[in-house]
């Protein structure tokens, strides 16, 4: 029952963060291999305004969030943007150096958190103590909470891309940029929100993350591995594709941690990476 429990809200949260993942590689086609940097920034920001400063989980929370977003905003201004911008890079070739650059730029995230703050792992504040009985089975409150904020904020970005004038430009731009262009309006303004979208999400899973599963520098290429598996086998660019695999793969690295080791925990989704690469390589709803 506590693998199943524990299974449900990494699975969860995995979900949270990779939908972010999803929604602006769906919109602007951008992978973003810096993913795992901006959640662990997140995590330690929480952990050091939270509990190394002392200003409680929820502050902590909140700085948090703050500086993911400011951090996805500085990646796609910084990084992204400035490729795309650039006429030194042939357009061709542009696609590639972004992934390049994202993924340099997570090892630079990964080396400055290392530097400015510790690379032994923390944990974040709880935003709720105690504990619940659940068919016998005695469960952190905080665990259940988490999973509930996750799903609040998963429908609440489901009502803004399918219920909001915004939502229908952003599934408008991944469809047809042209003729989102034609009719007017920026394309350069709704990467900039759907990058913003992304920085609250990730902020949001990143926090959560860090208060179940702790976090630290090196955390980094695990949760980037982990989104990165989820997105492919979805289907690159799915939503529902990508809620069904987060399960799959949450619950993949839960049971290796209770029943293997901790430290092989990704390593059963990175072969099941591999697997679905060379079988299905669209993913599970992707198209081809």
């Amino acid at each position: 029952m506590q693998i199943l429990i524990d299974g449900f809200a990494i699975s969860t949260l995995y979900a949270l963060g990779a939908l972010g993942f999803t929604l602006i590689f769906g919109v602007s086609g951008v992978l973003n291999l810096a993913h795992g940097g901006l959640l662990v920034i997140a995590a330690m920001i929480a952990w050091y305004v939270g509990t190394s400063l002392g200003y409680g989980a929820y502050w902590g929370a909140l700085a948090g969030l703050l500086a993911c977003v400011a951090a996805a905003m500085l990646t796609y201004g910084g990084v992204v943007r400035s490729i795309e911008r650039s006429r030194a890079i042939p357009p061709r070739e542009r696609e590639l150096f972004v992934l390049t650059a994202t993924l340099l730029w997570g090892v630079m995230i990964e080396e400055a958190l290392a530097y400015a703050f510790t690379n032994s792992p923390v944990t974040v504040k709880p935003l709720i103590a105690g504990t619940i009985d659940i068919l016998g089975v005695r469960t952190p409150t905080n665990e259940l909470l988490i999973a509930v904020i996750a799903w609040i904020v998963m429908v609440a970005l489901w009502l803004l891309v399918n219920r909001t004038k915004m939502g229908k430009r952003l599934i408008a731009a991944s469809i047809n940029p042209r003729a989102l262009t034609l009719l007017g309006f920026e394309l350069g303004t709704i990467y900039l929100i759907v990058w913003l979208i992304y920085g609250v999400l990730a902020g949001i899973a990143g926090v959560l993350l860090g208060s179940f599963l702790g976090t630290g520098s090196d955390y980094i290429p695990g949760l980037t591995a982990s989104a990165f598996t989820i997105v492919v086998l979805g289907g690159l660019g799915s939503v529902s594709g990508t809620l069904i695999a987060a399960y799959i793969v949450g619950y993949i690295e839960t049971l290796t941690a209770y029943l293997v080791s901790p430290s092989l925990r990704d390593v059963p989704a990175l072969v099941l990476l591999i697997v679905v690469l060379y079988v299905r390589p669209q993913g599970l709803l992707g198209r081809r």
